[in-house]
Formats: C-alpha cells, structure tokens, sequence
C-alpha cells in the first residue's frame, strides 16, 4: 500500500470536512507561532545564581559529579580526571567550543577528536543548553557532538555554558528553536540526567548497563 493511500485512508477514518488547505494553514500557524504548555515550576522560576544551584542539586541527586571552573576548563578536567584516578586521554567532536579552549593549560591530557570507538574510556560533550527543573543536559547530535560520546565511553564529560542553563523544558525547545529554526531539527536530541541506569532485572538498580558508569558535568563560568 502506498504512502498515499494509507493517508486516504486516515483521512476518511477521521471524516474531516473541514477542507485540507485550511487544516494546513491550521497548522503552519501553530508551527510559526508554538504555545507553551505550563509555566515553569515554581521552585525553578527563580534569580539566575538560585536556578544554578537548583540545577547542581539535581544533577547530585542523580549521582553525577558537577564542576564549576573558574578558570581553565582544561585544567578542571585534568584535575577530576586525576582525582577519580581515570586515564587523561578524552576523545570529542569537532565542537568548536571544546576545541578552541586552551588545551595547552593541561599538557597532561591528550584530546583525540571523532566519533567514540569502542575502546575509549572518556568522552567529552557540550550541551547546547541544561535544564534547572530536573538537572538535565540536552545535546544536540551532530559532528560537533557525536551520539557515541555519550553511549560508549565509561566516563561523560559534558561543558555547559551558564547562561545556557535555563528553568525548564519549555524554556530549552525556545532556545533550539532560535538556534535551529521553526523547521530544522537535530537527528537526535539527547536528554542525560546522571549516570546511565536500569532497574529493568529485578527491580535493582544497574548504573552503567546503557551508557556511562560517570557523568562529570563542567559549568563553564567565562560568560
């Protein structure tokens, strides 16, 4: 059965009278112009340094490590790599926000660039924005930041700017629609809050069974 048929066949299910012109421009004007669903959550809706610390107490309370650099992210890096006792050999996308910092603050680590293989231990993100409500982190997949560092590597270490930390998820799908557009959408929009887990086989909780065993998230304070 072809593609057209089958919608024939929705469109006659639905008995819809109301011509398909106007259904289209029904819903062109809802893509032009989106409506929020709710206002943000109380506790969320709050001066910018209690909306950061709103998000840290999310993100530990779901086992994820959180830095904020106040200088050298490289640096910030290299000093949890070393204190969790991990190899300091990260691999990342081409993100032009992580490849333009200056590596050479921590000659200890060694930055390798394209997608994740099986054998690396570390992968290096950064998220296009991170979300108060529930200590989450949105990335978008892409070159920049390949699906796989976020998947196979046993550590994830994302960068987040912290004027991209926003109140909910209302507030991120503005921000990627401004930075996309109406119509242009990442293949994957990746939503990581802590550690992979499961508590699929027999109720107990598995960290690590899908993804990272550690999420260390980087606040990026130079803007």
């Amino acid at each position: 059965m072809s593609r057209d048929q089958i919608l024939a066949k929705v469109r006659a299910a639905i008995s819809d009278a109301t011509p398909q012109l106007q259904r289209r421009a029904a819903a062109e004007a809802r893509v032009a112009k989106p409506s929020r669903s709710a206002p943000p959550l109380q506790r969320v809706s709050r001066p910018t340094q209690e909306l950061i610390e709103v998000f840290k107490y999310e993100l530990g309370r779901q086992s994820a490590n959180v830095i904020e650099a106040q200088g050298s992210i490289p640096q910030s890096i290299a000093a949890y790599l070393q204190e969790a006792a991990l190899p300091p050999t990260l691999r990342c996308g081409s993100d032009s926000r992580l490849t333009r910092l200056q590596w050479r603050d921590a000659p200890t680590l060694a930055l390798q660039h394209g997608p994740a293989a099986a054998q690396d231990d570390i992968g290096l993100s950064h998220a296009f924005c991170g979300i108060a409500e529930t200590g989450t982190l949105a990335l978008l997949s892409g070159p920049e930041n390949p699906v796989t560092l976020c998947f196979l590597p046993d550590t994830h270490i994302v960068v987040v700017r912290r004027s991209d930390i926003v109140a909910s998820y209302e507030d991120a799908y503005v921000r990627l629609r401004h930075l996309l557009g109406e119509r242009r959408m990442p293949r994957t929009l990746n939503l990581i809050s802590g550690p992979s887990r499961t508590a699929d086989i027999g109720g107990k909780i598995v960290i690590g069974a899908h993804g990272p065993r550690r999420l260390c998230v980087v606040i990026d304070n130079t803007n």
